[in-house]
């Protein structure tokens, strides 16, 4: 038995018996329990629309593509500012679309993107900025909002590791102009698999709704409000946008519905996991932690090495794996190590040694929406004792 497991169960009896409620009821597809599930969880979030999904990385594929189609904010060949640390799927649809993305460095203490160089990394061709939200610890959002209101750039927000956090009680996934969230295992609240785009923005949410289903209009409100349709329009297969089949189903949205109830809780406990772990290793020899001074809803615990030694890394995994503790990259790890990277249209901005740092001589172990302490402690008791 794992004694430190990455990924820790939140269920309970309360979920099975959703389960079974929406098996007897003989219901599956998308249904009332998805529609309640995004009311609910915009409204946790403060946003004035919800759009689920299949999946987080389905989440950030409709989002990407729904900015094609809205007056054609991106276009072919545009350019998009990244993080160089970030997972596969923040990326891809990039690639899919057809983006030129300009990759630029993170900050080594909390491992999000440098905002300095962001700021310098932005010319009259960039078109949007994707930020990620690394491991529960928000990036400079605010910042970086304002700044793509005054040159009139796209933000959108990777927030599917970082539900909770909070910058200055203002909560992440609600600074971009579509934000992102996965359900996933190992994530702050699981629907077994699901996800979920954000907005404010009623036009936006309509593109999404629809490309989430084949691009059809049978889902779109009645409302016509910034939304050029009729009611001849609005039929059972009227195809307005080339859509996808990533629609979640009401298994998912039921369960979602008892894991919100949790949410609080989860994030509270998260939260005190992750105070002991810093009080812990804020002062240690050998790593760098992430650091933050906002609310950090924590996802898991980031170890990076200072001086990089390969012999003392296989020395640390051994003993974890000794140990029965479980760990891995640092999220997806900087996207240029990964061959992936050469299916891509891409540029580097000046140099990448943080990420590559992170990549090279970091790693992670697991938080959860549970009582912690115990695994905390013996990591950190195995880890500064190593000679």
């Amino acid at each position: 038995m794992t004694f430190y497991p990455l990924n820790f169960s939140t269920w309970d009896k309360k979920e099975n018996l959703a389960l079974k409620k929406v098996i007897k009821s003989n219901f599956f597809t998308m249904g009332s329990k998805v529609k309640e599930f995004e009311k609910k969880f915009a409204n946790y979030l403060g946003r004035k629309y919800a759009v689920m999904t299949n999946s987080g990385s389905s989440a950030n594929l409709i989002s990407i593509a729904s900015f094609f189609f809205k007056n054609k904010k991106l276009k072919y060949k545009d350019e998009v500012i990244v993080p160089a640390i970030g997972w596969s799927t923040t990326y891809s649809p990039l690639q899919q679309y057809g983006l030129k993305i300009k990759i630029v460095d993170v900050n080594l203490t909390d491992l999000n993107i440098n905002f300095e160089l962001l700021k310098k990394a932005i010319t009259k061709k960039t078109k949007m900025i994707v930020v990620v939200n690394i491991l529960g610890v928000p990036c400079e959002l605010d910042k970086i909002r304002k700044l793509c209101k005054k040159k009139n750039i796209i933000l959108f927000e990777d927030n599917c590791e970082s539900l909770g956090s909070e910058i200055n009680k203002k909560k992440t996934g609600t600074f971009g102009d579509i934000s992102t969230h996965s359900f996933f295992y190992s994530h702050h609240i699981s629907t077994m698999e699901g996800g979920m785009a954000l907005t404010d923005d009623f036009e936006t949410y309509c593109i999404l709704k629809s490309i989430r289903a084949h691009g059809w209009a049978r889902d779109l409100p009645k409302s016509k409000k910034n939304l050029e349709i009729d009611e001849k329009k609005r039929n059972l297969y009227k195809f307005l946008y080339p859509g996808y089949n990533v629609r979640p189903g009401e298994l998912n949205a039921a369960v979602g519905l008892e894991q919100l109830k949790k949410l609080k809780y989860l994030e509270r406990q998260r939260i005190t996991n992750w105070e002991l772990f810093y009080k812990l290793f804020k002062n240690s020899k050998l790593f760098h932690i992430q650091e933050t001074s906002c609310k950090n809803s924590s996802f898991a615990f980031t170890l990076i090495l200072k001086k990089s030694n390969v012999k003392l890394k296989e020395k640390i995994f051994k003993i974890l794996k000794e140990n029965k503790i479980e760990y891995r990259m640092i999220t997806g790890g900087c996207i240029t190590k990964h061959p992936y990277i050469n299916h891509f249209d891409y540029e580097i901005f000046k140099s990448l040694p943080n990420a590559n740092k992170a990549h090279k001589d970091g790693f992670f172990v697991g938080n959860a929406g549970i009582d912690l302490t115990k695994q905390i402690k013996k990591l950190h008791n195995l880890l500064e004792n190593i000679r």
